[in-house]
């Protein structure tokens, strides 16, 4: 409807005026005033100098008489609020039920190809509620993209190599006595994880004895004997020392298979792989091939950097003076490979918290002075940091809530929840046991992803497991309703006749439908899920308000199948919303 009545002030102006209009602002009438969409006349005024009342006049008298879909209209001061048929909307609710792609664009072979990131763990630790946030971001980011008609290709990197792997396994030699997942009994990420932590304690312990000795703290943290362990595993690592080699290739292996495991009951998966133990040699050949280009420069210590200066930032380390790489090696190298494994790629999205936004700057301001044109097409997907009431992470001092330990207790609150509404009756002990991971899923996803990205958040578990309010069993719980009506009126869903008269509570609600499609291009333009998921809670809203006030099974004839029909679409929508959030909508609940 946005684009006929865009068509139309545009005929009217070049009609009556000559003048040529770009964009028309439309948006939904406000609740107070009567009407459906609403023009906002003020920017056409600098086109056609009229005074607004009379241009809002002419043009709704143009807008009723040319299309039969606009009714009525009235003005309020600037503002053209526009009455649009029924007719409109009931045949927007059988285009709805044919379109099963509905609010979704098409892909094909030619479509721009995608590339999201996410997760991308260190191999030191297990998966944490900051992960969590990544993966359900991304995961969506990458879902709601691809609706809007991208071919797109999940990956992630995987920080497998550096000083913080090779603490984790300075500690296990240390202290682990052979020690495996098989015999501790514990996930291979969450071993791993457990010498880490080993790792820092014995740091501090070996800082205060050597202040205790009369070293400064700044000398005690540069010479305490597990750093320089650690330090000097990490040279033998890049020797390519065979012991050393098979130590890391057998953590990171436990590591791998705690993952899995973790990203399974997440319900996140990839289409490829990426490791920093192999790209980092192809970001040392471009820190050469910058040395080369007069790029990157050499300090007398050997060490290499860029001057970022000219582009408001500062000078940026690219190899240690020991030949050894940092981050930023490891992600120019990244960056590379991707491009040679796709070279259709039309961008790539990285999604990193925001305590990376520097680097990222930094990162994409090389690329451009290494002269890659497609370093245009990197975006940065930041998010804000997850906190807990106590306070922030922190991984050293293993003070991080563990992604499986959380998903285990939103399984149990959303069992104590089901057991208590006692809606289970007839349902066998698995099937239960399924109802809650995907309740207790569903509440997690939602409570992370309703946020705006940019945003911190402060999760709360037993808040998101609520079925009332703003939380994703309460959309959950609406959609199992649905499915419940649709069941008990057990009747094929068919075209609704166009005659049929609206209630106004029907009318608000596909309005709202109607607005789905919208939703999905403006969440893609801006890596935004919580659009979606603040969209279908604003729908299933009105839903429920709509189902306590209307009677729909005991209505007749033509009315009783146009009210199937909307149920069964809203239903279709809510899905379709849940779908992007990585969300399970149930049947039952």
């Amino acid at each position: 409807m946005e684009h006929l009545l865009f068509t139309c002030v545009r005929d009217y102006a070049a009609k009556h005026y000559q003048k040529q209009v770009s964009t028309v602002e439309i948006q939904p009438t406000k609740p107070q005033f009567e009407g459906d969409l609403t023009i906002v006349v003020f920017p056409l005024l600098k086109l056609i100098p009229k005074k607004p009342a009379d241009l809002a006049a002419e043009l709704g008298l143009y807008l009723k008489e040319s299309r039969a879909e606009v009714i009525d209209f009235n003005i309020v001061q600037g503002f053209l609020n526009l009455v649009i048929a029924d007719a409109y909307y009931l045949a927007l609710l059988n285009e709805i039920r044919a379109n099963d792609r509905y609010g979704y664009k098409p892909v094909d072979s030619s479509s721009p190809k995608i590339l999201v990131e996410y997760s991308s763990p260190n191999t030191n630790k297990p998966l944490h509620l900051g992960h969590i946030r990544n993966n359900l971001l991304g995961a969506s980011v990458a879902k709601i993209l691809a609706a809007n008609g991208n071919r797109v290709h999940t990956t992630q990197i995987i920080n497998d190599r550096g000083i913080h792997i090779c603490k984790s396994m300075v500690a296990w030699e240390l202290f682990g006595h052979g020690e495996t997942p098989a015999s501790a009994g514990l996930k291979g990420d969450a071993l791993v994880g457990k010498y880490y932590v080993l790792f820092d304690q014995q740091y501090k312990k070996e800082i205060a004895a050597l202040m205790a000795e009369g070293s400064s703290e700044d000398q005690a943290k540069i010479n305490a004997p597990i750093l320089l362990a650690a330090k000097d595993m990490l040279l033998l690592w890049e020797q390519n020392n065979d012991a050393v080699r098979a130590l890391w290739a057998k953590m990171n292996g436990w590591v791998y298979d705690g993952f899995a495991q973790t990203y399974q009951r997440l319900g996140v998966d990839f289409d490829s792989y990426y490791y920093e133990s192999k790209t980092y040699l192809l970001g040392k050949e471009t820190v050469s091939e910058g040395l080369e280009k007069g790029v990157f420069y050499t300090k007398d210590d050997g060490s290499v950097w860029v001057d970022l200066s000219d582009e408001g930032l500062d000078e940026k380390l690219l190899l240690r003076s020991d030949g050894t790489s940092v981050y930023m090696t490891q992600d120019l190298g990244t960056a590379r490979l991707r491009y040679t494994d796709h070279p259709d790629l039309a961008g790539v999205v990285y999604t990193v918290g925001n305590e990376q936004d520097y680097h990222f700057k930094v990162l994409f301001h090389i690329l451009k002075k290494l002269g890659y044109e497609w370093a245009d097409q990197l975006h940065h997907l930041s998010y804000g940091m997850v906190d807990l009431p106590s306070g922030k992470m922190k991984s050293r001092e293993g003070t991080v809530v563990d992604a499986d330990a959380l998903m285990t207790e939103m399984q149990q609150t959303a069992k104590q929840i089901a057991l208590e509404l006692g809606k289970l009756d007839g349902m066998s002990d698995e099937e239960k046991e399924s109802l809650y991971h995907l309740i207790g899923m569903g509440a997690l996803k939602y409570y992370i992803l309703k946020v705006d990205p940019k945003k911190r958040i402060l999760f709360d578990p037993k808040a998101s497991v609520d079925f009332a309010g703003n939380t994703g069993p309460f959309i959950q719980y609406t959609h199992a309703r649905i499915r419940s009506i649709l069941r008990k009126a057990d009747t094929e869903i068919s075209d609704v006749d166009l005659k049929v008269a609206l209630h106004p509570k029907e009318k608000t609600i596909l309005k709202t439908l109607a607005q789905f499609p919208g939703i999905v291009d403006a969440a893609a333009r801006q890596f935004s899920p919580a659009l979606v998921a603040n969209y279908v809670y604003e729908l299933v809203k009105q839903f429920n308000s709509y189902y306590q006030e209307v009677s729909i099974l005991a209505a007749h004839d033509l009315e009783r199948a146009m009210r199937i029909s909307l149920c069964a679409q809203v239903g279709k929508v809510i899905q379709k919303s849940l779908g992007l959030l990585g969300v399970d909508a149930p049947n039952r609940m």
